[in-house]
């Protein structure tokens, strides 16, 4: 067995492990019989008085008195000691190097080994250091009094020895509470099992840690979350032993909180600034209305759905009122697949109805969103009377419901709905008012999706009016014709066509392109062909002709370009007289299936000024074709135009049967999906003579 420990152990390790300011003292630790002979010498001793155990063992305690002192005290105070009463007082010493050593002592009788014995224990240190100590310990016991940072004292096995006021008042609990129990113990309701692990590491490493987080609540505030910035301190003994650990806190729950809500606030930017490179990408409702549904996806909701009056999915049209209900065409949903929630509402393209006290119905008609903050069974009671869907989507985590109204230049054009699923808390008003900031750029989007099909939808129809209806050529040129819109993406342009009966059996062939787009390229356009039509029957020369179609532009209120070809065809002979103001060359196929571009003079567009046009004359043979074009025809992003004139020569030699297919032969061929551009396309054929 393992032998008791002896007076020098016991007595070192009692001074080593006293803590406070006593730990931080060098302490001496001596003893004497009743009689006050020097029993025992530590090492401590030996360096606070200069002597060896050896030359005062035996000795008694008064010789180490300087001789100035009054010796009679110093042995009083031992005959007191061994009475049983413990003492302490100043003293002054006499160290071994001859020089006076003021002393702090502790004297106490300990019961010796020996029956009826009496042993005096004593400590003995620097009074001048002690004092020092004192006062050092009184700051600090201000300190810790008075800080408002909370701040605790616990030993190697994390039990409180000590906590401050102003730790009582954060957690809520008093000093009796936390001493001799762990963090894990005293509060359960923050993350005291990570503190901890943090104290561990401290003790282990020695390293302080810094500003770790407590999180959570408190007796002090049961009701609400609080967060806490944490330090670790290790506390060591002279020898650097580990022998507790200093811990201080700062609430910081309010500064949190503006970090939080700056963090949003950024996020929400950032969301915004997405949102607004992503929605309106084009001037499609269908498209705009998806890029809403993504965009809010998942950082807004997890699941959204983008619903636009059906009158205005249908014909760009605002419709009737909201009186009697409303009618939405879904345009949008995100996540598409994958999503319980989602495959349970409504899928795109689908028309929904709601009487004129539904909720949808409602937010569309206050312009206002609607919000289900806690989205539960109370809260779907009056829907569920009519339809399963809420319950269903309750069933499947929907936690959260708003509806925002899509808002633009005054008029409601649909709405936004979101629902939110994941452990995230409630829609908050922030998330309401992204919400709406969203909705509002997708609705300016949309309204000019709309307002662009209308201005579409007008110039189309203005341009197809001002074409020729009827075309009759004379007997001896068999014509066809084609007119293509530019696809949904681009605007209606100027393009146009025109075969005018001249006298003398001769024909004018006439195809421009005034350039811009929509409404107003479609009103010069109409301009621009009466002109041609009117001064083609006067018969004047090519060159005068174009000089007033040029005089026409000028009298616009803005200034217009248009491209123009001009060709009065003679069948009787097979004259063609051919004038060109900037557009693409025409192209002749020979009776023989030869075709190629003619070489015309370019000229400049119409409304330039200051050109002198010229007009080429070359004979067509009988049975030969010519084909007007305008540049839609052969132009086409990331093409060469010389390699699409090119294909354009090689469709012609390809036998056709009639002139209609080889007009769809070439559209076909060269403008296989949606127009870029506006298309006009006429071709005329010198018929041969009948035997």
């Amino acid at each position: 067995m393992r032998g008791a420990p002896s007076f020098n152990d016991v007595t070192s390790g009692a001074a080593r492990d006293a803590g406070g300011w006593l730990g931080a003292l060098p302490v001496s630790v001596l003893a004497t019989d009743a009689s006050g002979m020097i029993v025992r010498w530590d090492r401590t001793a030996q360096d606070l008085l200069g002597y060896p155990s050896r030359e005062v063992l035996g000795r008694h305690i008064a010789e180490l008195l300087h001789p100035g002192a009054d010796r009679s005290l110093g042995r009083s105070l031992w005959d007191r000691a061994v009475t049983g009463r413990g003492v302490t007082g100043t003293v002054t010493a006499w160290h071994r190097t001859g020089r006076p050593l003021e002393l702090e002592i502790w004297a106490a009788p300990v019961p010796a080994r020996t029956r009826g014995g009496t042993t005096v224990l004593v400590f003995a240190a620097d009074a001048h250091a002690a004092s020092s100590i004192r006062g050092s310990s009184a700051v600090w016991d201000g300190l810790f009094a008075r800080s408002p940072v909370g701040i605790a004292i616990l030993d190697t096995q994390l039990r409180f020895l000590r906590v401050n006021p102003a730790l009582e008042a954060m957690n809520g609990l008093p000093q009796a509470a936390h001493v001799g129990r762990r963090p894990v113990e005293v509060l359960p309701g923050v993350n005291a099992a990570d503190m901890e692990a943090a104290m561990r590491q401290v003790l282990d490493t020695g390293q302080p840690v810094l500003d770790a987080r407590r999180t959570g609540r408190t007796p002090a505030d049961p009701d609400r979350d609080h967060v806490w910035s944490c330090s670790y301190v290790r506390l060591e003994d002279p020898d650097g032993e580990p022998i507790g650990l200093t811990a201080t806190l700062i609430d910081i729950t309010l500064r949190q909180q503006a970090q939080l809500e700056a963090e949003a606030g950024r996020r929400r930017l950032a969301l915004v600034n997405e949102a607004t490179s992503k929605i309106g990408t084009s001037l499609d409702l269908e498209r705009t209305a998806q890029e809403l549904a993504h965009a809010a996806v998942p950082d807004l909701a997890d699941t959204v759905t983008v619903d636009i009056l059906d009158s205005l999915a249908t014909s760009s049209e605002l419709g009737p009122g909201l009186v009697g209900g409303s009618a939405l065409r879904r345009l949008g949903k995100a996540p598409q697949t994958g999503s319980v929630v989602s495959d349970l509402l409504a899928p795109l393209g689908r028309t929904l109805t709601f009487p004129a006290n539904a909720p949808y119905t409602q937010t569309l008609a206050e312009r206002r969103p609607f919000v289900i903050a806690c989205f539960d069974e109370r809260a779907i009671a009056p829907a569920a009377r009519h339809t399963a869907t809420p319950a269903e989507l309750l069933k499947h985590g929907v936690h959260s419901f708003m509806m925002v109204p899509l808002l633009a230049r005054g008029m409601v054009l649909g709405l936004a709905t979101c629902y939110r699923s994941r452990p995230l808390g409630p829609f908050t008003d922030d998330d309401v008012a992204l919400a709406g900031e969203l909705a509002s750029r997708a609705a300016v989007c949309v309204d000019n999706a709309r307002l662009y099909h209308r201005e579409h939808d007008t110039a189309l129809i203005l341009q197809r009016s001002m074409l020729p209806q009827h075309i009759t050529p004379p007997s001896g040129i068999e014509v066809a014709h084609r007119y293509v819109p530019a696809g949904d993406v681009n605007e209606v342009g100027g393009d146009w066509y025109d075969v005018i009966r001249l006298e003398g059996g001769k024909a004018a062939l006439a195809i421009g392109d005034v350039m811009g787009h929509g409404t107003t390229a479609a009103a010069v356009m109409g301009r621009l062909s009466a002109s041609v039509r009117a001064l083609a029957r006067l018969d004047l020369d090519p060159r005068e002709l174009f000089h007033h179609l040029e005089a026409a532009l000028e009298d616009l209120s803005a200034p217009m370009l248009a491209t123009f070809l001009y060709a009065v065809v003679d069948p009787a002979n097979g004259l063609c007289r051919i004038t060109r103001a900037g557009h693409p060359p025409p192209a002749v196929v020979a009776p023989d299936g030869t075709a190629r571009l003619l070489d015309v003079p370019p000229g400049t567009p119409l409304g330039v000024g200051g050109t002198r046009f010229t007009t080429t004359d070359t004979l067509l043979e009988p049975g030969s074709l010519l084909l007007l074009y305008t540049d839609g025809l052969v132009e086409a992003r990331g093409s060469d135009i010389d390699e699409r004139l090119a294909e354009l020569t090689h469709l012609l030699t390809q036998p056709s049967p009639s002139l209609e297919q080889l007009c769809d032969t070439l559209l076909t061929h060269l403008v296989p999906a949606s127009a870029d551009d506006d298309i006009a396309l006429l071709a005329a054929r010198l018929r041969r003579p009948t035997t």
